[in-house]
């Protein structure tokens, strides 16, 4: 039996079922746990990966702003150089 850190519902895992570094999910709220020790079975929330792919989409839209202003910075340049043929 090991508890949810998240809830702390009961959770029946045998110990002998599970490696540490295994993953599993709370029946109650769902959270995705990781089993940190397996004698006694320890649980503790595990990193989501969503969380972490989250963090590159918001890394790459910085990126493709930083590309819009240089493309918006060049597309100023050329005006401006077209009034000196002028």
């Amino acid at each position: 039996m090991a508890t949810c850190p998240e809830c702390d519902a009961d959770i029946e895992v045998d110990e002998f079922d599970v490696d540490k570094g295994d993953l599993i999910s709370c029946p109650d709220c769902g959270a995705n746990l990781e089993v940190t020790s397996t004698s006694p079975v320890e649980l503790e929330g595990a990193d989501d990966d969503d969380d972490e792919e989250d963090e590159d989409e918001e890394e790459d839209d910085d990126f493709e702003e930083e590309d819009d202003a240089v493309e918006d910075g060049e597309e100023d340049e050329e005006k401006e150089g077209g009034d000196w043929d002028e």
